[in-house]
């Protein structure tokens, strides 16, 4: 079964930047969007950033002007380029996708294990 690999959190001061990087294990038939969710304890899972398959992108209001997502389709990556990263911006990262594995199953959600991003003021 295909999972999503994610890698690039870590820790940075306030006004750093990090850049978060997910990949599909192995060759699918195809993905229609990937995107990126964070959660912090005691608060619901959010949609930070998504890339869809026509090109489409689309934010939350607060990384607006400082995040962007970008997609590499022949390596089935999607990027988070985070920048001006504030304290309010820690959480734990969870890369998504839907995706087909195979030309003759569904299509289906993928997470990956998730990845933690700090940001010490």
């Amino acid at each position: 079964q295909v999972r999503l690999v994610e890698s690039g959190g870590g820790s940075v001061q306030a006004g750093g930047s990090l850049r978060l990087s997910c990949s599909a294990s192995k060759t699918v038939f195809s993905i229609n969007t990937m995107a990126w969710h964070r959660q912090t304890p005691g608060k619901q899972r959010e949609l930070v950033a998504l890339f869809r398959d026509n090109g489409s992108t689309e934010y939350t209001d607060s990384v607006k002007g400082r995040f962007t997502i970008s997609r590499d389709y022949a390596r089935n990556t999607v990027y988070l380029q985070m920048n001006s990263l504030t304290p309010e911006d820690t959480a734990v990262y969870y890369c998504y996708s839907d995706l087909w594995e195979t030309d003759y199953g569904g299509k289906h959600d993928y997470w990956g294990q998730g990845i933690q991003v700090t940001v010490s003021s």
